[in-house]
């Protein structure tokens, strides 16, 4: 699903009069790839790294040059990915942090999968740009959890209710902004009208490959 959309936005965001204007696209779905999550939890001895470099491999074998993933809490893997791939690979946490910077936004609140938060992944570029990062609860992420597992992967109608019990939380914390930081929540952000202070990760990581191949988008990404 998240690969998909990740698709059809970056075509909904280029600055295309023709056909010809978009970027050339290669589209490498792999499902059957372990749970990022599990494996970063230690609740799986099934790594996801060679699927994902497989996946990579796959990729530039067919001619591609930059290569972005759509899923957040791949890019735990980040480092290995691009030592074992020999093209660019996209960092969509590095970008955001980047975004939040030059935007002036020094405290940021989060919504990703546990294994996302536990690899202090968004901790870490955020501290590097001065941006202090609010994380919910552990109620609350278990709410993350299952908006992200038990709603939108399997296909179900997400509990707004508790969209906006974590999204409040965060802000009434001190948040300016909330990232969006795992993909089936951008699908939530596609469907839903999740109202102002949202960041999607995975739309700034369409802007970046749209640069990244030499074209233009429509506008910025928003900070709602």
């Amino acid at each position: 699903m998240a690969t998909a959309y990740f698709m059809q936005l970056v075509t909904s965001i280029t600055d295309a009069k023709t056909d010809q204007d978009h970027i050339r696209m290669l589209i490498y779905s792999a499902p059957d790839i372990p749970d990022r999550t599990e494996y970063i939890l230690g609740l799986s001895d099934r790594s996801p790294l060679p699927g994902i470099v497989s996946a990579g491999q796959a990729l530039v074998s067919m001619g591609a040059d930059v290569i972005a993933i759509p899923c957040i809490t791949a890019h735990c893997f980040h480092s290995e990915i691009e030592s074992r791939i020999p093209v660019k690979i996209l960092n969509a946490i590095r970008d955001s942090a980047s975004l939040l910077s030059e935007s002036g936004v020094r405290s940021v609140g989060l919504m990703a999968t546990e294994g996302t938060v536990r690899t202090g992944l968004f901790q870490r570029e955020l501290e590097q740009k001065g941006i202090s990062l609010l994380l919910p609860d552990e109620e609350d992420q278990r709410a993350v959890t299952s908006l992200i597992y038990n709603d939108v992967k399997r296909g179900g109608v997400p509990d707004m209710d508790s969209f906006f019990h974590i999204k409040e939380g965060l802000l009434g914390k001190g948040a300016e902004v909330v990232l969006l930081g795992c993909t089936e929540l951008s699908v939530i952000k596609r469907d839903f009208d999740v109202g102002p202070a949202i960041l999607d990760v995975m739309e700034v990581l369409a802007y970046s490959s749209i640069a990244a191949c030499g074209k233009h988008a429509r506008n910025n990404p928003v900070i709602f």
